[in-house]
């Protein structure tokens, strides 16, 4: 059979009065609930009212936790019944709880299971609409003194000398008062000398020309309530428009006669609801404005006096660090009648500015630092294959210029790391007859395929040293030089991996005699010019400078350097020359005594090459440069010189003419330019 179900609706409290009271029951109620029967209830109250249900009867099936036949009553609390009470046990236990709360509701559910071994009879109560005493039932009721309560309500009230606060709960005293234009006074506590009275709001306005100042002259007892940690309960604070003294509290006075330092000020004491404290009183006089000992911040003033008079005359001058807009450092001020300083200009801190880097691998740590005096910046290069140059950490000063710890105003310099390649030296060979050297050992090495083959040696980012003879002729050329290589194939512009380099001039030494043929040249005395490229070399593990030597810090005679270029190679049987290498060599050579060194070779037209003191030569059994290495390096320590991992290569020599290389000629022997005479060309020629 269907179960019967049943559900109340609520209708509004003002619809029939039959609402404020009557019976609720459970279906079927007294025959017995049938099976998988359900009620919903619901009544709410309106404002001050709470709604009752008193249960009269209860017989619903008892289980463990009611989980099979319940009665659920939610009002102030949630309770569920089950099993069969008497009215003695509900009157007493269960309907003191089923009240709602105040302007809330009751409601109630009900429901049965499937099936019940007996016939129970189900509940039955009556509700009714109650009122709810706020004052005895309600302790945030709010009221301060006095609670009265009626049917839908309560109102407060106050002891005779009180009057309700707009909040019609607090009950406070009048204490505001206006006594503007009143050159003396007192103003006390309310009930002064008695306690104050609980909840205070006071404010007393005192006001009287621009030219006077208040003073606060604290009298008799100061008792204002205070906690044990020193922070005020109650309080006394006075408002002024240049800011507010106090709290005050304790019972302690404020200093007297408390200077306002204004003409206008407003007296505000406030008290809690407890205490027994006596407050305050205070007698209140005129004295004419003075000027503050300070004028702006950041600044002195002289002449130094206890007290600045209407009339008088200062030197306000900014503290170190500190200028006026308009970039002085000192101004004049006056005090006027109201007890302020004009004019007034203010001191702010000297801003040092963006440091102007015209260096593009100087960086700046932060990229957007702190410019304001005593800020601090810090430099470094972009990469480790550069360093700086001075101090990495500069301050800014008083004088508005950045300035190094050291006492630097310049800004640092990147200096590239030259002379230490990143790929470790492996044992020696040959150029003639020499052994291929590895990518990243000789980083330095430069090639250039026309118009004439020939080598060069990077010295720093934009510069490279080669022979004169190499470019002569071609100093209004743009000429193509190619780094980062071993392969000489490699040796184009659309190669990824070889850094290209475009010249933008070339400068031969002025001493050499230039468009002198090869075959006809007797004399290379200055071969040597520097090259400046078109854009700054991106420096890296297979593009690096090598070092220029100390002033007489070449290579000395018996000591062994290094020369590497793309030149003339034997044949795998030594049985004839190939006139170029397509892979980038290195040997090692032997700086000779100066006397072989005289002894030059001749030319085929049996005129004798000439031998000067801005040269060197070199060699050893069967090694030496040859064709096609002209301008290339000539470098100590040699690579295999034991652990070089911190020790710089220089540039001692530049590979500049010899004997014909030939086999069974005596090639044995190169002539280099002595790289350590032309230092101060070099260094004059790059400013350029």
């Amino acid at each position: 059979f269907l179960s019967p179900s049943l559900c109340l609706f609520l209708l509004p409290l003002h619809a029939t009065a039959s609402i404020l009271s009557g019976w609720v029951e459970s279906p079927g109620y007294p025959r017995g609930y049938p099976p998988d029967s359900s009620l919903n209830w619901s009544r709410c109250a309106p404002p001050g009212h709470v709604v009752a249900l008193t249960l009269t009867h209860l017989d619903v099936e008892d289980s463990d936790g009611c989980e099979h036949d319940a009665l659920e009553v939610n009002g102030n609390q949630i309770d569920v019944l089950c099993g069969e009470k008497s009215f003695k046990d509900l009157d007493s236990m269960v309907n003191p709880m089923l009240l709602s709360s105040a302007k809330g509701c009751l409601s109630l559910s009900f429901h049965s299971d499937y099936s019940n071994t007996k016939r129970h009879t189900g509940f039955r109560g009556f509700y009714t609409l109650q009122d709810f005493d706020e004052c005895e039932e309600d302790p945030d009721n709010g009221c301060t003194q006095f609670c009265h309560n009626y049917i839908g309500g309560y109102q407060c009230s106050c002891r005779p000398g009180y009057y309700l606060d707009t909040d019609e709960h607090t009950c406070t005293v009048s204490c505001t008062e206006d006594l503007s234009g009143s050159l003396r006074g007192v103003v006390s506590s309310p009930s002064w000398p008695r306690p104050y009275a609980e909840h205070a709001r006071c404010s007393y306005t005192l006001s009287v020309e621009d030219h006077l100042q208040l003073l606060l002259h604290f009298t008799g007892d100061f008792d204002v309530e205070q906690r044990a940690d020193g922070r005020c309960v109650d309080a006394l604070t006075v408002e002024t428009s240049a800011g507010t003294l106090g709290p005050f509290c304790g019972s302690v006075a404020p200093p007297s006669p408390l200077h306002t330092k204004a003409h206008h000020a407003r007296v505000v004491f406030s008290a809690d609801g407890q205490g027994s404290n006596k407050g305050f009183t205070l007698r209140y006089s005129v004295t004419p404005k003075t000027c503050p000992g300070i004028v702006t911040s950041k600044s002195t003033m002289t002449p130094q006096q206890t007290e600045y008079h209407h009339g008088d005359t200062v030197t306000v001058t900014c503290d170190p660090g500190s200028v006026l807009d308009t970039g002085d450092d000192a101004y004049k001020s006056s005090c006027q009648r109201t007890g302020e300083w004009s004019p007034v200009q203010h001191c702010e801190p000297v801003n040092c500015g963006q440091p102007d880097i015209s260096d593009e691998v100087l960086k700046l740590v932060d990229k957007n630092p702190n410019t304001l005096f005593l800020d601090e910046i810090q430099f470094e290069c972009e990469s480790k294959y550069y360093k700086l140059e001075w101090d990495e950490k500069y301050i800014c000063e008083a004088s508005g210029k950045w300035t190094s710890v050291n006492g630097q105003q310049s800004f640092p310099k990147c200096i590239e790391v030259c002379g230490i390649p990143e790929e470790a030296p492996s044992s020696s060979g040959r150029i003639m007859g020499g052994r291929a050297a590895k990518l990243e050992e000789i980083p330095w090495q430069l090639l250039t395929k026309y118009p004439r083959r020939g080598g060069a040696s990077l010295i720093n980012d934009r510069w490279a040293l080669t022979a004169a003879h190499v470019v002569d002729g071609y100093e209004e050329s743009p000429i193509t030089f190619f780094g980062g290589l071993i392969d000489a194939l490699k040796g184009k512009e659309d190669e990824k991996d070889t850094v290209v380099m475009k010249t933008k001039k070339i400068i031969i030494h002025p001493n050499y005699v230039k468009g002198i043929l090869g075959n006809e040249r007797t004399n290379y005395d200055n071969d040597i010019a520097l090259i400046r490229m078109s854009s700054r070399v991106k420096l890296g593990p297979t593009v690096l400078p090598v070092c220029l030597p100390d002033v007489d810090g070449g290579l000395k005679e018996q000591q062994v350097g290094g020369v590497s270029g793309w030149g003339a190679k034997e044949t795998k049987d030594k049985t004839k020359i190939n006139e170029k290498s397509q892979f980038l060599r290195y040997t090692e050579v032997t700086r000779l005594e100066q006397k072989k060194c005289e002894d030059t070779p001749s030319l085929p037209n049996n005129k004798r090459m000439v031998f000067t003191e801005n040269m060197l030569c070199a060699g050893a059994d069967g090694k030496d440069s040859c064709r096609g290495d002209s301008g290339g390096p000539l470098f100590y320590p040699r690579l295999s010189s034991g652990n070089q991992k911190n020790r710089a290569h220089r540039l001692v020599g530049i590979v500049s003419w010899g004997s014909p290389c030939e086999v069974g000629n005596d090639s044995t022997k190169g002539y280099y330019t002595k790289v350590e005479k032309y230092l101060d060309w070099i260094m004059e020629t790059m400013k350029i």
